[in-house]
């Protein structure tokens, strides 16, 4: 890591920060510390999931998993809070499926990323004063679209962060976040092949809205992992999105994005690549659209841009071939039609084309196809496909998913 890089975001943090400082004496009279606990509140999440991968050349998996958690969160005390939140994963037939490697009777079958779990999902303290808040713990950190720091939410054990993070927003326009990462709690839980990240790593992210029809948002991720010293990088980037109404019935939505990345800390290959995104999308009732253009760039072919950090599920297809960028980089043209069956049943189909950056490869093409149901306030139903039409060196890939979750 360049801890000269790290100190010059520390220190423009501060200076953004001091704007909010002078007016943390306007807080309200803060409440006793047995009203942090009164009224406070219990959270629970019960997610149960069953999920079909067939990938060519392994045998079929069937994981029919169930994630709790449960979390209590106390009100603010003089601007003092503190959360806590456990997690438990358990599985039915456990050896029906490979859960990324960390059960042997897994071996040979296609992997799903969910293996059994029980620990400690969240617990932090923070203090907010003004439009700042610091907060100190394991916490969610999710950047933007969770393109490259998020918490994967799809899979049933989050990823979360050890870390301090510093949120201000010293006026109206614009917000920033600093966050430092000692570890990163990865999907696979501690008895993984993939081990959680060992991390000195520094997140920066600024956002300005005061841009007529849209939000200019810069951001630093300087990643430097002690026992995955090939994922560390430092990244730079920007992206532009927002939207403008065409008509009275028409509003164009659009996002365009451009990053680039080299190697940082103990990694042993000198490289650097390129990100670039751009995409529109709209809605006319009772349809909604969306198209894209992604591009992961390669040095060469000999190392793709990488997204370690990323909620992958989210992008370039839900079948999960590209959840490593190709060392020959990935091109991902892409397009999407929503609509609301019922007023209730929001469906949505998806359909990508892949092909190598250096190169020009064919990668295949893949299908995405969803239906969701939400019942009441804490209720939701969800049914959801892929179909991964492979090229070498990838191969075909299925997945379906029919899952249940309540909220509280």
């Amino acid at each position: 890591m360049n801890h000269l890089h790290a100190r010059n975001l520390l220190a423009c943090f501060a200076l953004i920060a001091s704007g909010s400082l002078a007016s943390a004496a306007d807080q309200p009279v803060a409440r006793s510390l047995d009203d942090a606990f009164a009224k406070g509140k219990f959270s629970l999440n019960a997610r149960a999931r069953w999920e079909h991968a067939d990938q060519a050349n392994l045998h079929e998996s069937d994981a029919l998993t169930l994630r709790t958690r449960f979390g209590f969160t106390t009100a603010p005390v003089e601007g003092v809070q503190g959360m806590i939140e456990a997690e438990n994963v358990a599985a039915l037939h456990p050896d029906d499926y490979n859960a990324a490697g960390t059960n042997p009777g897994g071996a040979g079958r296609t992997a799903i990323a969910d293996p059994t779990a029980t620990g400690i999902n969240q617990a932090w303290l923070g203090y907010s004063f003004s439009d700042t808040t610091l907060k100190a713990g394991r916490q969610r950190i999710v950047l933007d679209t969770a393109r490259f720091v998020g918490d994967v939410g799809w899979r049933q054990n989050a990823q979360t962060f050890d870390a301090a993070t510093l949120t201000t927003r010293p006026v109206k326009e614009l917000s920033a976040l600093y966050g430092y990462v000692s570890r990163v709690s990865r999907v696979f839980g501690n008895k993984a092949p993939q081990p959680d990240f060992d991390s000195d790593s520094h997140l920066a992210n600024i956002a300005y809205r005061g841009i007529p029809h849209g939000t200019l948002t810069g951001y630093a991720y300087l990643l430097d992992f002690k026992n995955s010293p090939a994922n560390s990088s430092d990244t730079y980037g920007a992206s532009f999105t927002g939207s403008t109404p065409l008509t009275k019935e028409f509003k164009l939505t659009y996002r365009a994005e451009a990053a680039t990345q080299r190697d940082a800390g103990r990694n042993p290959l000198n490289y650097r690549a390129e990100y670039y995104l751009a995409e529109l999308g709209g809605a006319v009732a009772p349809f909604d659209f969306g198209g894209g253009y992604e591009v992961l760039g390669s040095d060469g072919g000999r190392k793709g841009f990488a997204t370690p950090l990323a909620t992958l599920h989210a992008f370039n297809g839900w079948a999960d071939v590209f959840t490593a960028t190709p060392a020959r980089g990935l091109r991902d043209v892409y397009g999407s039609v929503g609509m609301n069956i019922a007023g209730s049943y929001p469906a949505k189909v998806v359909y990508h084309r892949f092909h190598s950056d250096f190169g020009s490869l064919d990668y295949g093409s893949e299908w995405n196809v969803q239906l969701a149901h939400k019942i009441g306030k804490s209720w939701t139903l969800l049914a959801k496909a892929a179909v991964y039409d492979g090229r070498a060196p990838f191969f075909d890939t299925k997945r379906f998913w029919l899952q249940t979750e309540y909220n509280y």
